[in-house]
């Protein structure tokens, strides 16, 4: 069991369903710098473009990637065919704002594309919103958690961070969060199928959340 005060999301791939276009997107870039898709897919999950590209194509100059990075966002934010809310998201949403759970989103996207993201989805942003846009670090650096915990006003020591990703659940560990893992991320706390799965585990308490974490 874990109890909690606060939940701390993931956008791409946690509550909005974005790999079709993610894929896409990547898969163009591939194509025009000579890489292979699914080495750049185990490797981009979680992170800024802008810091995956340089390990990915070391042979560009700065200035390359650096357009590279922008090119890609600029297609990212152009293309929401298929951008749905994930399995289980809109309910797990519902069940928090009736419980009065305070809750966050902390993405690698920047600003522009996580509201463009959760519109698509029909997931209307919330009070807290951390992106790329505001942080210096990207995960796996804990600044995002941290800075979304603070401005909630909780203790990060007592937020369930969820995450779909391993850079997003070193994040949420640096952070001192309990982690869960959609759909099996290595390092997790525990792990769950879908928010469905996460919501059924959840029972309010006077604080706030226990969360049957079946470890």
């Amino acid at each position: 069991m874990a109890d909690v005060t606060a939940v701390l999301f993931d956008m791409d791939g946690t509550l909005v369903d974005s790999d079709a276009v993610v894929a896409r997107t990547w898969l163009h870039w591939c194509a025009r710098r000579g890489l292979e898709h699914a080495l750049v897919m185990r490797v981009t999950p979680g992170r800024p473009a802008r810091e995956t590209i340089p390990e990915l194509a070391p042979w560009l100059s700065p200035e390359e990637q650096a357009a590279d990075a922008a090119a890609l966002l600029d297609m990212e934010r152009a293309d929401l065919d298929g951008v749905v809310p994930a399995h289980g998201a809109l309910d797990l949403l519902a069940a928090l704002d009736g419980w009065g759970v305070p809750w966050a989103v902390v993405t690698s996207a920047d600003r522009h594309l996580a509201l463009t993201r959760l519109g698509a989805a029909g997931i209307t942003p919330p009070r807290v919103l951390v992106t790329i846009s505001e942080i210096e670090r990207a995960k796996p650096h804990p600044e995002g958690y941290l800075s979304a915990a603070a401005q909630l006003g909780v203790d990060p020591r007592r937020s369930l961070v969820v995450e779909d990703a391993v850079a997003g659940v070193l994040a949420g560990k640096a952070a001192g969060g309990v982690v869960a893992g959609l759909r099996t991320v290595p390092g997790a706390d525990f792990n769950v199928a879908h928010l469905d799965e996460l919501r059924t585990r959840s029972t309010r308490t006077r604080a706030g959340l226990r969360i049957n974490t079946g470890v």
